[in-house]
């Protein structure tokens, strides 16, 4: 009996070492601040793929991109980016997730002004995923069922598959990178709709000052769901260290 528990415990650990891990989104987020959730686009999470969500299902009907103006993104490929998105952060029955959050808003903004140098890998590698589902599973990635994102999202993620730039695995991480970015940011930035990314890891919100009250809450202190930019000091500050429209045009500042 005992020579047949080692056996299993063998082909366990083992099956553990050929597959890749699928840790629970959830458990990644519980309880670690909003300094701990910007780090887990770091490698601790280079398997990030929620083993919470639905099994089976694809996504939602009701698109968050598909009411949205984008900057860059075309129709195809915003589709295509926000079915990723929600097989990485997947909203279920403990609330909302990247989809709800807008994260895909917010990376093509992103790829409208300061990840535009990004924008090329994005066009060749949403291509290379829609080229592989099809190949695959016979449709774009987005109408999949949610085993078979998962699969090729896997395949994309152990540098499976070639047509990416630079691999599919580097495609891979920026993705889930500016996901993170994308749901957890402050919503100036285009994401973060409705304070759902902060709310999900119990994140009270910018404040200017906090009382020892405050502090000892910690995480139970009520969210004030404000952006940094709805504090008028924090505009003036940015608006001081940047100068005005005119003098940057000019190359300067305006401010002593």
């Amino acid at each position: 009996m005992a020579d047949n528990n080692n056996n299993d415990k063998t082909q366990s650990e083992q099956q553990a070492t050929d597959q890749p891990s699928n840790p629970s989104r959830r458990n990644l987020l519980k309880g670690v601040g909003f300094v701990g959730a910007a780090a887990l686009s770091t490698a601790a999470t280079s398997n990030l793929i929620a083993a919470d969500s639905p099994p089976g299902t694809g996504p939602a009907a009701d698109s968050i991109v598909a009411r949205e103006a984008l900057e860059v993104l075309t129709a195809l490929e915003a589709e295509t980016l926000e079915a990723i998105c929600d097989c990485l952060i997947p909203s279920d029955d403990n609330g909302p997730g990247a989809r709800e959050a807008r994260a895909v808003h917010y990376i093509d903004r992103s790829l409208a002004s300061h990840n535009s140098e990004a924008r090329h890998n994005y066009m060749i590698g949403l291509s290379a995923v829609n080229d592989y589902a099809r190949q695959t599973g016979g449709m774009a990635f987005h109408q999949l069922g949610r085993d078979q994102q998962n699969a090729t999202l896997r395949a994309v993620q152990n540098n499976n598959l070639d047509g990416f730039a630079p691999s599919s695995g580097g495609f891979f991480n920026m993705v889930r990178s500016h996901t993170i970015d994308g749901t957890f940011c402050d919503p100036y930035y285009g994401g973060n709709r409705d304070f759902v990314g902060w709310d999900m890891i119990r994140y009270p919100g910018i404040r200017l000052g906090a009382s020892e009250s405050d502090v000892a809450q910690g995480a139970d202190l009520a969210p004030n769901h404000q952006s940094a930019y709805d504090h008028s000091t924090y505009t003036k500050m940015a608006q001081n260290m940047l100068g005005t429209p005119e003098s940057r045009r000019k190359g300067g500042s305006d401010h002593a």
